[in-house]
């Protein structure tokens, strides 16, 4: 049976993420430094990463971001991140399923993270602009415990056959307040504003995902499936996870707040905790290492990731996540995010 486009442009994906991965790609991450102090006064043992993060309680603040499926490739990966993820008790996301709303024949390229993943957090993904029918839809498919509406106006400006509507908002609000379990709403690598968080906070969205340039650039990514890279200048669009992060630190109490895009390890992990972050997602990392070693590797690899966060919480002097959420005063500003930070209104 021949490919569909939108199956092949998944494939692109994944082909085009990896072939310019950058696994130390600078990001607003090297802006940004920690205080050290001699005297933690902490105990490794003592250490508890539970983190509450909206109405979950996790064992570690880290999740796997949205990455893959609509083809057979991507849902062979699906199924290894499902298994991955499950080994490593880490909530995941899937890619967005919107190829398999309109092809129901591409569902098992979705639904097979679940079905590798059966008492996990997995979560469904959706563009913004998609009905309640959809929605349903994805979230069955799945099994899902929340909904991922990414918001993709860049990547869709310079997608070849990406759309051209973008009134979103009302859409949003209708699933935020209709449907049964979290709406997160989601950016893909372009960051989320202070007006934008406000504009989603009010249609009803508790859920905010910054995914913050830095990370996998979906501009790149795009630009490189055109004719001629005419829309390069782009690449560089967009606020970082930290930019974004300090632009939504006063952000109401009953918003949480998701920070991907750009984490490379886990001091990146803590930085945007002590910036305010209840949780973490990693994706490009997860996806280099997923298509160069077996599953059992990526799994030591995660799991020595977790065991490492706890070892860097000890370091700053926390004992709970909670306690990273006081440390703000360690944070140590280069002179470009420090301008950065002076524009914010207050």
């Amino acid at each position: 049976m021949p490919q569909s486009m939108q199956s092949h442009r998944k494939d692109e994906h994944v082909s085009l993420a990896e072939k310019y991965y950058h696994a130390d790609q600078p990001n607003g991450f090297d802006d940004l430094r920690l205080r050290h102090d001699a005297l933690p006064e902490t105990t490794v043992a003592e250490i508890s990463t539970q983190a509450t993060v909206g109405k979950w309680h996790w064992a570690t603040p880290l999740y796997i971001e949205a990455m893959t499926g609509g083809s057979i490739q991507t849902g062979r990966l699906n199924t290894r991140l499902g298994t991955i993820a499950a080994a490593c008790h880490l909530p995941i996301a899937t890619g967005s399923q919107s190829v398999a709303i309109k092809d129901p024949s591409l569902a098992p390229t979705f639904a097979n993270v679940r079905t590798a993943n059966p008492t996990g957090l997995v979560f469904a993904n959706l563009g913004a602009g998609h009905s309640l029918a959809a929605a349903k839809t994805a979230i069955q498919m799945l099994a899902a415990d929340a909904l991922e509406l990414h918001l993709n106006v860049v990547q869709e400006i310079v997608m070849p056959e990406g759309d051209r509507d973008f009134k979103w908002l009302a859409n949003i609000q209708q699933l935020a307040t209709t449907l049964p379990i979290p709406v997160i709403a989601k950016e893909v690598g372009f960051g989320i504003s202070k007006p934008t968080m406000t504009q989603l906070y009010q249609a009803g969205v508790r859920y905010l995902d910054l995914g913050g340039h830095g990370g996998t650039n979906f501009v790149e990514i795009e630009n490189r499936r055109r004719p001629a890279r005419d829309m390069a200048y782009l690449d560089n669009f967009g606020l970082s996870t930290v930019e974004s992060l300090l632009a939504v630190q006063d952000h109401p109490q009953d918003l949480t707040i998701l920070a991907a895009g750009g984490i490379r390890h886990p001091l990146d992990a803590l930085k945007a905790l002590i910036l305010g972050a209840d949780a973490v997602g990693i994706a490009g990392v997860v996806l280099h290492a997923l298509l160069h070693h077996t599953d059992a590797e990526v799994i030591a690899q995660l799991n020595d990731w977790q065991a490492q966060f706890k070892l860097l919480m000890a370091l700053v002097g926390a004992n709970k996540i909670s306690d990273l959420h006081q440390m703000r005063d360690k944070l140590i500003f280069s002179p470009t995010l420090l301008a950065y930070r002076q524009t914010l209104t207050p």
